[in-house]
């Protein structure tokens, strides 16, 4: 009985650790390399990680080109083609700078 406790409690912490949230770490180093802030990155990894599929982080993680801030950013997540990726980039984008996003307080 015991055993099948711990069992299913393990399940239950795996599942908890959903694969977009496994990829936080991927996409605010990503982003910081790209030339945005530490703070910036943060929040916004956090928002597109809880909004966006794997494959679409994917995508924006193979982004090229050069990108010194949030607007050059976005203007290449633009040239992906995914406009829910755009929005969510787009909206993370301003909810980040602006301080407004819960994710920065």
């Amino acid at each position: 009985m015991f055993g099948r406790i711990c069992l299913l409690a393990g399940f239950a912490a795996i599942a908890a650790c959903s694969p977009s949230k496994l990829a936080y770490g991927q996409v605010k180093s990503a982003m910081i390399d790209a030339g945005l802030s530490e703070a910036n990155s943060a929040c916004m990894a956090t928002r597109m990680t809880d909004r966006l599929s794997l494959v679409q982080l994917k995508k924006l993680k193979q982004l090229k080109g050069e990108k010194r801030g949030l607007m050059d950013y976005v203007s290449a997540v633009r040239r992906v083609g995914d406009a829910e990726a755009l929005q969510v980039t787009a909206s993370s984008a301003a909810m980040c700078a602006s301080g407004l996003a819960a994710e920065k307080k």
